[in-house]
């Protein structure tokens, strides 16, 4: 509907614009300051308060000042009746820009056009959707720059706000401002609540008083108290009320109410003065939000029984009910007070003449069929069940999930209704709404279920409980639920059963809970069956290492779905076998960028960086750390997050960077210790523990890493355990408890003789010399240097290390240098550059001067500007880099305008020549290091 009329209808009232400022002085400055800044960049604020409290009418004046200032405007509001209908709310705000779309790459433009209904629906990742509507956003600013505003957020659909809070995190760098209302900060969806925010509060006595002289100036003293008392300096109840009063209105009851019983009472009593076809209009729109001013109208002339036109809503407009600008009613309680005022038959009926006018949209049409059943309609039931699936098939959870629980509530069956109500629970889940999902499975207990629904029940209860991988007994629950609902819904058993494995790993199972799974997988899946791969790794990574290592070694990268590809990468970190993962984890993020799978591609890039960690691939794991996890932040995985975090932190210890390291892990820890014993203290520990044997601060690294295998620390993990042996070896030999030092080396030894693990191996290989005799430690030495470590350069750059210390020690000062030399060299090309020192000292230590090393584009370079420039450089364009990394391409080119001026240089052409080459794994070879004969 297309309605206006001013704000101050009444008679003796202000005009809107003389009321916005009042008690809102200061935080219209802080935006008019955004605004002076967007040349240079944008930037996203979630303006928060209680419902009239102001936000509606602050932003419209920021608008009016943004529009005169030449910058253009795109808004959506989020509306009751489409939150659950996927990307209603951004496909309101991209309307204007859709005949751009076929600009966009095709992954985008497929994803965009299957989200908003212009497609045939296909599986896709919503971040791939945000992606495009960044695009699109992006381009609008070419000429000017561009002001969003989207309106109560609390009522757009979980999809929009994901998009949102997409954009919010990535505009920094183009011309973009991006404001959101949203009701008091705890009503704040999540999906934006780490934007910006700007809180309104009520207005102070003073500013209260000011506002009612301005809208109604003519009430007497006795009304005026009533309304600043009843009122509570909230500007539109001080208006409202002020109104009310100027009609003679009592307001002494109104004062008793709660605050929207108080406004709503308002509206209502306006309600009762316009005439019936008014108000039949005011009913569809109400009913209808986010509708086609056409259809209203029509389905309203099917309730009056004539046409209806612009002259019947007439009466509203001139009762201030509905705006002059913009499109519906002029504050979301009045749409409350026209529903809450009509009959429960007369809403039945609006529902049925909107279906009939929607009939060639049938989402909307089966939305308001549903609402006028007037009792259970299985066949309307069906149908909604149907639109549900045709959801899960395009990604929107959201949508499914309020289908299914609409068809729950219209099934004249028990068992299909139980059935309905676990498939809805999953789907909220799915989006992270536990409380939502837990209240549908409790009605869904107190049904009778197949077998199979109620075993689907109980694997989402205990899988998705947030204690999970607290300790055993959880594992044990978990497992068994697994096994149940394999035994009764095969098709689900990979699933079941990954969580379970998973959990297994997480949650320091039993034996007997490890091997139930592992019983149960080979049981049901074929022995040559990839998905069995990644389960037997996390259920039993020691007992199945060398079965699902040989199972991998047959699998081609490439040849394979690459949320596939990511799981048998994850089951290669759980085996100990990182250099055989890489491979497959750079596939799958190859893969998962391709197809805009964010959610899974956050995944991929944690893994992707703790394998190049451990392979000193520097570079790759600084990048996919930190992207990691910015977009596993970004898409509502915080535990993802703290993984990729962890890598970091683990990877500035290595360099010696101890304050980065140190703020990283902390924040991990505060994180995960309210919620008990969990796997990723073990990875706190190792991050800290790592840095400071590499730093030969061997007693800190003794106390940090022996927790990882003390089984009644908080932080004890068996098999994460294992990561640390070397380090926990090294810095047990130098604290003098060389009786614990042999132990751990006799538990390194018999895992890798079990596994065979290519790390333990070359671990093995690394510690042997540290415990050696003096008579045996030079042939362990060389032997690891020359053959076991030669892909392990971190490992082999350490040893170096030691080895020169060692022949040191025996008073070999020149043979010394080499290895030291090696060692340094190694250090400066893996940009470590604490390590790189402690070999140059020793090197002095040993009567030879040795160059600082040059710095180079790692120095100067984010990990995120170092990834632009490195794509860049192999010829990837603004757009394809800005795809790959969910970024607009503008701010892309913004990157680039930066990096260029950090590295000196004038063009793209000059970054492959700028940018440092991958270091080699083999440094420091057999020219440099003699062996002894």
């Amino acid at each position: 509907m297309n309605v206006s009329a001013p704000t101050g209808a009444s008679s003796g009232s202000a005009p809107a614009d003389e009321t916005v400022f009042v008690g809102r002085e200061d935080e219209l400055a802080s935006l008019k300051a955004l605004l002076d800044d967007v040349g240079a960049g944008g930037a996203s604020l979630v303006i928060h308060g209680d419902p009239g409290i102001g936000k509606s009418a602050l932003v419209d004046e920021f608008g009016r000042l943004a529009r005169a200032r030449g910058v253009s405007v795109a808004r959506t509001v989020g509306v009751p009746a489409e939150h659950g209908m996927a990307f209603a709310g951004l496909h309101r705000l991209l309307r204007p820009y859709l005949a751009h779309a076929s600009s966009l790459p095709e992954p985008q433009r497929k994803a965009l056009d299957a989200a908003f209904g212009r497609s045939a629906p296909v599986r896709n990742d919503l971040f791939l959707v945000a992606l495009a509507a960044l695009e699109l956003l992006a381009d609008a600013t070419e000429g000017s720059p561009l002001l969003i505003v989207a309106e109560d957020a609390h009522w757009l659909d979980q999809d929009t706000l994901q998009a949102l809070g997409f954009i919010g995190r990535r505009i920094e760098l183009d011309r973009i401002l991006l404001l959101i209302t949203s009701r008091d900060l705890r009503a704040v969806p999540s999906a934006i609540a780490d934007l910006p925010g700007l809180h309104l509060g009520r207005l102070n006595t003073a500013e209260s008083a000011r506002l009612v002289n301005l809208v109604a100036p003519s009430i007497s003293e006795s009304p005026r108290t009533r309304v600043l008392e009843a009122s509570a300096g909230n500007p539109l109840a001080l208006m409202e009320f002020a109104r009310a009063a100027l009609r003679g209105a009592d307001l002494s009851p109104l004062a008793r109410l709660p605050m929207t019983e108080r406004l709503t009472h308002t509206f209502a009593e306006l309600l009762s003065t316009l005439p019936p076809p008014t108000i039949d209009l005011l009913l569809v729109t109400a009913l209808d939000e986010g509708g086609r001013s056409a259809e209203q109208f029509a389905a309203a002339s099917k309730l009056a029984g004539r046409a209806l036109s612009d002259d019947d809503l007439l009466p509203a407009v001139q009762a201030g009910l509905v705006t002059t600008e913009g499109t519906g009613f002029r504050h979301p309680l009045i749409r409350a007070a026209v529903v809450s005022a009509a009959t429960e038959s007369a809403c039945r009926a609006a529902h049925e003449a909107l279906a009939e006018v929607y009939e060639y949209m049938p989402d909307r049409t089966l939305k308001h069929r549903a609402a006028a059943a007037a009792g259970p309609d299985d066949q309307l039931a069906l149908e909604l069940e149907q639109a549900g699936i045709q959801a899960i098939s395009r990604g929107a959870s959201a949508v499914a999930a309020a289908a299914f629980e609409q068809a729950s509530e219209l099934t004249t069956k028990p068992m299909d209704r139980g059935r309905l109500l676990v498939q809805a629970a999953e789907m909220e889940m799915d989006i992270g709404r536990h409380e939502f999902a837990g209240r549908l499975l409790n009605q869904a207990t107190a049904l009778p279920l197949s077998a199979q629904t109620r075993a689907h029940l109980r694997f989402i209860a205990q899988s998705s409980s947030t204690d999970i991988w607290s300790g055993p007994d959880r594992v044990a629950a978990v497992t068994d639920a697994a096994r149940e609902i394999a035994s009764v819904a095969p098709s689900l058993a990979p699933r079941a059963l990954m969580i379970a494995a998973t959990a297994c790993w997480f949650g320091r199972a039993r034996k007997e809970t490890r091997d139930l799974v592992v019983t149960t997988a080979k049981k049901l899946l074929a022995s040559g069956d990839p998905q069995l791969l990644p389960i037997l790794a996390f259920a039993d990574p020691l007992n199945e290492a060398a079965g699902v290592t040989a199972g991998i070694a047959r699998v081609c990268p490439y040849q394979l779905d690459p949320e596939w590809l990511f799981y048998i990468g994850g089951s290669t970190m759980a085996v100990l076998q990182f250099d055989q993962g890489l491979p497959f984890l750079t596939a799958a993020v190859e893969g998962l960028r391709a197809r805009g799978r964010a959610r899974l591609l956050a995944q991929a890039l944690a893994s992707q960086s703790w394998a190049a960690f451990h392979l000193a691939r520097e570079t790759l794991a600084v990048e996919s750390a930190d992207e990691g996890a910015r977009l596993a932040r970004d898409t509502g995985q915080p535990m993802w997050a703290t993984v990729a975090e962890l890598a970091k932190a683990s990877l500035a210890g290595e360099r010696g960077d101890f304050d980065t390291a140190n703020v990283l892990a902390e924040r991990a820890e505060a994180e995960l210790l309210p919620n008990g014993p969990h796997a990723m203290l073990a990875l706190v520990q190792f991050a800290r523990g790592r840095g400071a044997v590499a730093h030969q601060m061997y007693s800190e690294g003794y106390e940090q890493l022996r927790r990882l295998l003390s089984v009644t620390d908080i932080a004890y993990h068996p098999f994460m355990g294992a990561w640390g042996l070397p380090d926990l070896i090294e810095s047990a030999v130098n604290v003098g408890r060389e009786d614990e030092a042999q132990d751990y080396l006799s538990t390194l030894e018999s895992l890798a003789a079990q596994s065979q693990a290519s790390f333990l191996r070359a671990t093995l290989a690394y510690a042997k010399p540290l415990l050696a005799p003096d008579g045996e430690a030079e042939n362990l030495f060389q032997a690891a240097i020359y053959e076991g470590l030669t892909d392990w350069p971190c490992y082999r750059g350490r040893l170096l290390l030691n080895y020169g210390r060692w022949l040191r020690r025996q008073r070999r000062i020149g043979e010394s240098r080499a290895p030291l030399r090696a060692a340094r060299e190694t250090f400066d090309a893996l940009a470590f550059h604490g390590l790189a020192e402690t070999a140059r000292r020793e090197l002095r230590a040993s009567g030879e001067t040795s160059g600082q090393r040059i710095p180079d584009a790692r120095d100067s370079l984010s990990p995120q500007e170092l990834q632009i420039a490195e794509m860049a450089a192999a010829g990837l364009s603004n757009r394809k880099i800005g795809q790959r990394l969910f970024l607009s391409h503008r701010t892309i080119e913004s990157h680039l305008y930066r990096i260029y001026r950090k590295l000196g240089l004038t063009s793209r052409v000059q970054l492959a020549t700028a940018l440092p080459h991958q270091t080699n794994a083999r440094i420091g070879d057999r020219d440099q290091i003699e062996p002894r004969q």
